[in-house]
């Protein structure tokens, strides 16, 4: 593996972002409606390999139903607003009418809200009687608290997001979330992540979990590279995760995990090019908080843009463009990538010549680090 000298003493190895390659066709090419982009984790079927991120501005109750409705696994955040407030209405509203440099010290003020566990019970019981799979996610430090709630109101994925997340926490202070332990005790398929390198994931995977998000502060509303100085370049990542589970799935007898890009995935083109580096599925952020149906109301944000001690991210303004719908499937108004995310997929995948997500993992990329050519 080719290593850059930084200084005398200092190395590093090159990583590349979705903007640094390219997928190149093939000798065989296929009619868009002749592919299939539908995927399956554990025994939920999905019509599209798109998961909605647990962000309050991408996913409500309602919100979750439709994509849900559309074919999308929608998760919802279990430790956002509408576990802290009955209605959050109001809250929404107020965050998408503050003043920028206000943002962040008010949005720490509302998300200061104690979580209610009746109504992480409420929220996910409507997701279930809409018919739709329950997927709910908390963060690794809220697991071990409300982790009986989210399973006991009948939770089909339980997901475990943060800006990463590893298989071995060491803390001198308290107990913490043993994963193995805790994956192996629970009835209920787990997805896990971020993480950005194959140590990382192939530890995530020997967890049990049965997919693996892959990022590391790579969204737009993240300023993680900022203010930790960490950064996973998403083409480079995804690859590395899905060699991972390419040994993982040697090493335990066929066991096969999920990997899920999460992070940097912005357009079509992104989504194209996370596939074809290794993943089963994109999550997405910002693609789907562009819609005029999304709770955020054209801006977009994640919990670390609230954190309580060390905000990592921005409240960002994307303007509502389309409908949840149009985004996914179109018609496309845009030339940019940002509608028809589904179609674009179908007709790259048609263009090289592949017929499933699976197959498509295989395409040739090179790397072309000119962007727009």
């Amino acid at each position: 593996m080719t290593e850059i000298e930084i200084g005398r003493g200092k190395r590093g190895r090159r990583a590349y972002s979705f903007d640094d390659i390219a997928v190149v066709p093939s000798r065989r090419t296929r009619d868009p409606e002749e592919v299939s982009v539908s995927w399956q984790i554990d025994a939920y079927h999905f019509d599209i390999p798109v998961m909605a991120a647990p962000m309050d501005s991408v996913v409500s109750p309602d919100t979750a139903i439709s994509l849900g409705k559309l074919g999308a696994l929608p998760v919802l955040d279990l430790e956002g607003l509408w576990t802290r407030y009955e209605d959050p209405t109001a809250q929404l509203a107020e965050i998408a009418s503050l003043d920028p440099i206000l943002a962040t010290p008010r949005m720490q003020e509302i998300y200061a809200e104690p979580i209610k566990p009746e109504l992480i019970t409420e929220r996910l019981r409507q997701l279930r009687e809409a018919g739709v799979t329950v997927a709910g996610a908390l963060s690794p430090q809220r697991t071990q608290q409300h982790w009986k709630t989210v399973v006991d109101a009948g939770v089909d994925l339980f997901v475990i997001r943060g800006t990463t997340v590893s298989a071995e926490h060491v803390s001198g202070r308290a107990e913490p979330l043993n994963l193995k332990r805790f994956i192996y005790e629970l009835d209920v398929p787990v997805i896990v992540g971020g993480a950005a390198s194959y140590t990382a994931a192939l530890h995530l995977m020997r967890t049990g979990a049965a997919g693996v998000l892959v990022g590391f502060g790579g969204g737009a509303a993240h300023t993680t590279r900022t203010a930790l100085g960490i950064h996973a370049p998403m083409a480079s990542a995804v690859a590395d995760v899905a060699a991972a589970r390419r040994d993982y799935l040697d090493e335990s007898g066929g066991r096969y995990v999920h990997v899920i890009a999460d992070g940097g995935v912005g357009t079509s083109g992104d989504i194209v090019k996370a596939v074809a580096c290794g993943a089963d599925a994109v999550m997405l952020g910002a693609a789907l908080a562009r819609a005029t149906d999304a709770p955020g109301r054209g801006y977009h944000w994640g919990p670390e843009a609230h954190h309580s001690e060390l905000p990592r991210g921005v409240r960002i303004e994307l303007g509502a463009q389309s409908s949840i719908e149009e985004i996914l499937f179109g018609p496309g108004r845009q030339a940019d990538g940002t509608t028809n995310l589904v179609g674009a997929l179908r007709r790259a995948m048609a263009t090289t010549g592949y017929s499933d997500v699976k197959e498509f993992q295989r395409v040739e990329v090179v790397v072309s680090p000119y962007l727009g050519q």
